[in-house]
């Protein structure tokens, strides 16, 4: 897989890809991420890439110009199946959408800040819009990496053990059951006996118990749909 993520503050991003998982799905050469520094592109003096917005209000926003040229030049090189948009308006990301995007091949992220990106972008070149919560940031470059992580650890070969990511919250819809490890007596809180017994089958039967219980308390609305 190859992510590009469009920014105008790439430096936001350099120590997220540069540790732990993401940095090892890059080395294994099963991923690779590349950031594009939105300034490249403008034909502006000062390397401007934002403008005030016509018809007033508060806030900057960035210009079509510098956005397309980018783009442009990237697809020059390839196709993307999807071109995204990290926006407060945007479909909520969950983990179904981490499944789909997982089996792409190449993936481009657009991060807006100020006020957002000119609406002709979102006309003519956006194919997939997606928010990761009700709220608001500065900018997209951090949901552009909740985004790339959401996916990146789907990758077959990426995690150590691959069943890992198929036992997370949301991945059958319901969240994840609780988890113990040693010691199994910490002043006086144990943990629960059927997880000592080596009775596969129990333990099971227990973990989706107790996951299906936990999504009814925590969040039945996952139930429901």
């Amino acid at each position: 897989m190859r992510i590009d993520i469009i920014t105008c503050l790439p430096q936001l991003l350099d120590s997220f890809f540069a540790a732990s998982i993401l940095k090892r799905a890059q080395d294994k050469e099963l991923v690779s991420v590349n950031v594009h520094d939105l300034r490249d592109y403008t034909t502006y003096k000062h390397k401007q890439v934002d403008d005030y917005a016509f018809g007033g209000g508060a806030g900057m926003v960035l210009m079509i110009e510098p956005i397309a040229n980018c783009i442009r030049s990237l697809q020059k090189d390839r196709t993307y199946d999807e071109i995204i948009y990290v926006t407060p308006d945007g479909e909520r990301l969950n983990q179904r959408i981490a499944n789909r995007l997982s089996l792409k091949e190449n993936l481009l992220i657009l991060c807006g800040h100020y006020k957002g990106v000119d609406e002709r972008v979102r006309e003519h070149f956006v194919t997939q819009e997606i928010s990761i919560g009700d709220y608001v940031l500065s900018g997209g470059e951090l949901a552009a990496a909740v985004i790339s992580d959401s996916v990146i650890r789907l990758i077959p070969g990426v995690l150590s053990d691959e069943t890992s990511a198929l036992t997370d919250s949301f991945q059958d819809d319901m969240l994840a059951p609780p988890i113990y490890t040693r010691p199994a007596d910490f002043e006086g809180w144990v943990v629960p006996e059927v997880l000592l017994s080596g009775h596969e089958a129990k333990i099971n039967d227990w973990r989706y118990e107790q996951a299906l219980q936990r999504t009814r308390t925590r969040r039945p609305d996952l139930l429901n749909e």
